[in-house]
């Protein structure tokens, strides 16, 4: 073979094996293609969205509520209204210089609802104006009370008797409640005596609902 013929061949040979590796540089050894992205499920279980939202996925899942917020939104949906409720104080349960009172809510709808929590009270005299201080909230791990038609719900209210504490005192007539998470109270006449207003042990409690309609 010429010279000539050799040295072409040779300039083809390796400007063909330059080719070849170039393109194994470039290619990896697979197709090309854009980055994995994360699945919708792997996405949902990173705990990255904020007060542990559940992210909605790429079908426009509405699933974005936390659980404590579902909660709050399935209470706020169940629960009773002032207009479904009736309100009464039971018997006085004296002892020790210490008067308790279960303080009842009744579903009279015709609809189940739920109560949680405290219920407001307030002692008003016979033009409305408030007796005294709110009664303080007792510590307690409140839960949902499920009430049927019919059934109640009661929580305990209880203060010193002021002859026993010496606490300034007065004769409330009526004591309003209010449900849990309602602003409508309901009237109930005060038939007990007299309410601890000021002084020395003039605190009144009230305790979170059970169901029942007291101890």
């Amino acid at each position: 073979m010429a010279n000539g013929s050799r040295h072409t061949t040779a300039v083809v040979a390796g400007a063909l094996v330059l080719l070849g590796a170039l393109a194994s540089c470039g290619t990896g050894g697979g197709t090309a293609g854009p980055s994995p992205q994360p699945s919708a499920s792997a996405a949902r279980t990173t705990g990255d969205s904020p007060h542990g939202a559940v992210p909605s996925d790429a079908a426009g899942s509405t699933n974005d509520l936390s659980p404590t917020a579902a909660g709050s939104a399935d209470r706020s949906a169940s629960r009773c209204r002032t207009a479904e409720l009736s309100a009464a104080v039971g018997r006085m349960d004296p002892g020790a210089g210490q008067r308790n009172l279960p303080v009842v809510l009744t579903n009279v709808s015709s609809r189940t609802c739920t109560l949680y929590g405290h219920p407001g009270a307030a002692f008003v005299d016979a033009a409305g104006g408030q007796l005294g201080r709110d009664p303080k909230r007792t510590p307690g791990a409140p839960a949902t009370v499920t009430l049927t038609p019919g059934a109640s719900a009661w929580a305990g209210l209880s203060y010193a008797s002021p002859g026993v504490s010496g606490a300034r005192a007065a004769t409330p007539a009526a004591l309003l409640v209010t449900p849990p998470d309602e602003r409508d109270p309901l009237k109930v006449p005060w038939t007990d005596g007299a309410v601890p207003m000021s002084g020395n042990a003039s605190s009144v409690f009230l305790t979170v609902l059970e169901p029942g309609t007291g101890p």
